[in-house]
C-alpha cells in the first residue's frame, strides 16, 4: 500500500480547508485542491462529534476503504481531505463510496 500518500502536516490540512473546493453530503465532506506534484495525496479527519474512539476509527476505516476503491479512477495531481460526519460510522462503506464518487465526479477529478 505504499502507493497511497497521506497528508500528515497540519499546514497541508489548513491549506485545503482555506483554498480547497468543498463538497458536502450527509455522510462525508470532501476538500479538493490541485497540488504541484504528480501525486495523489489524501488525509482523513474525524472530529469528536463523530463519537468516541471506536466510532471515529470505524469512520476513518470506511472512508479509507472507499478511497482505495476509487483510487485507480482519480486523475493524478490532487490533494484530498475527507471529513467524517456524525452519520459516517453508522453507514456501510458503499454509501461512503457513492458519496465520495459523486463529490469527485462533480469536481471533475475522475478519469
Amino acid at each position: 500500500m505504499s502507493e497511497y500518500i497521506t497528508l500528515k502536516d497540519n499546514r497541508d490540512f489548513s491549506r485545503l480547508y482555506k483554498r480547497g473546493k468543498s463538497y458536502v453530503s450527509p455522510v462525508l465532506v470532501t476538500y479538493i485542491l490541485k497540488n504541484k506534484s504528480d501525486n495523489l495525496r489524501f488525509g482523513i479527519t474525524t472530529g469528536k462529534k463523530v463519537g468516541k474512539a471506536v466510532k471515529r476509527t470505524r469512520a476513518r476505516r470506511v472512508i479509507r476503504e472507499a478511497y482505495y476503491g476509487l483510487y485507480p479512477d482519480i486523475k493524478k495531481g490532487y490533494d484530498f481531505v475527507f471529513v467524517a460526519r456524525r452519520k459516517t460510522p453508522y453507514v456501510k462503506s458503499q454509501t461512503i463510496s457513492k458519496a465520495m464518487k459523486k463529490h469527485l465526479k462533480t469536481a471533475g477529478v475522475l478519469k
